[in-house]
């Protein structure tokens, strides 16, 4: 069996549909559903059984899985709302859940693969690389993930079994319609010129030019790459970055979109002042770890990846039979 958290979330559920696509169902998904229409993940993903996350602690601590063979864990589930701040709840959301849960893997000797975040690097001013000295936290959500990597980081080295903690950059893809104000740009900008035919960028504040804020923006499948690869060779352990290694600016996203839609224009919008400081205006994967590891899948072409992306929203946007 396989345990995948948050698997009726975006990457969650783009995971079990690649281990679907090797011939496994065996599957266990946890998430909370809640009122959001997230169940639409589920139709065209093919999964043994699924608990409410709260009880699923529940069922660790009573032993129900106990005699299970588990696999792995993946966990992918968290509050990934940037603009949540109340700490408390997303500490514990993100954090004590988290470290429940390493630690029962750990005792278990399961291979443990959980999301971390690019959001570890603050404003990047330091660099993108998997150092202590890059590291900063501009929201509760970047400090519950950081805090959690750093636990990790005591962890690994008396670890009897894998741990792999990868850092995603800016994530696109399929299944992330339910996320609504944090979806990725590209379905943001999908949205737009489909209602009025404007993308709608950012001026630049008097940070960049208007629309020139940078993004690794990475294509959800190669996030699926990396975890498998991963899943695939059990001597990696570690954090490491997840991105491709290239920013592209906003202005390239919407041009990507636009072209891939056959219509829309970019219009600029004033920067929101609750953003004022709490924003990354350029990220960069630095993936020197991760191919010294011996990760060799390559990364999507971009606009290849944007075409893809949008030729899927135009059927709805969620994986289907």
């Amino acid at each position: 069996m396989i345990i995948v958290t948050g698997g009726a979330g975006f990457i969650g559920s783009n995971i079990v549909k690649a281990f679907n696509e090797k011939g496994r169902s065996d599957i266990l998904i946890v998430d909370n559903l809640g009122e959001s229409e997230k169940y639409k993940n589920l139709l065209g993903i093919k999964f043994a059984d699924y608990v409410d996350k709260h009880d699923f602690l529940h069922n660790i601590m009573d032993g129900v899985y106990d005699d299970a063979k588990i696999d792995a864990i993946f966990h992918e589930g968290a509050c990934s709302d940037t603009m949540e701040y109340n700490v408390n709840y997303i500490v514990k959301n993100n954090f004590e859940y988290s470290k429940l849960l390493l630690g029962y893997a750990t005792e278990r000797e399961i291979p443990f693969f959980y999301a971390s975040s690019a959001s570890t690097y603050g404003m990047g001013e330091n660099g993108f690389v998997e150092k202590d000295e890059c590291e900063n936290a501009l929201n509760p959500y970047a400090f519950s993930k950081l805090i959690f990597d750093r636990y990790v980081k005591n962890i690994l080295p008396r670890s009897h079994s894998q741990i792999v903690g990868l850092r995603y950059f800016n994530v696109f893809g399929p299944q992330e319609y339910h996320k609504n104000k944090m979806a990725s740009v590209f379905y943001h900008f999908y949205n737009q010129i489909n209602e009025n035919g404007e993308a709608r960028l950012f001026k630049g504040a008097g940070v960049t030019e208007d629309g020139e804020q940078r993004r690794d923006f990475v294509y959800v499948k190669d996030i699926v790459n990396v975890n498998m690869w991963c899943f695939e060779n059990p001597k990696i352990s570690g954090i490491f970055n997840a991105g491709t290694g290239r920013a592209h600016s906003y202005n390239d996203a919407a041009a990507a979109v636009i072209k891939a839609m056959g219509k829309g224009s970019i219009t600029y919008i004033d920067f929101p002042e609750v953003l004022r400081g709490k924003y990354q205006f350029y990220t960069q994967s630095d993936n020197e770890k991760l191919l010294k590891a011996g990760y060799d899948k390559g990364f999507y072409d971009f606009n290849k990846a944007v075409k893809e992306y949008v030729a899927l929203l135009n059927e709805g946007g969620y994986f289907k039979y």
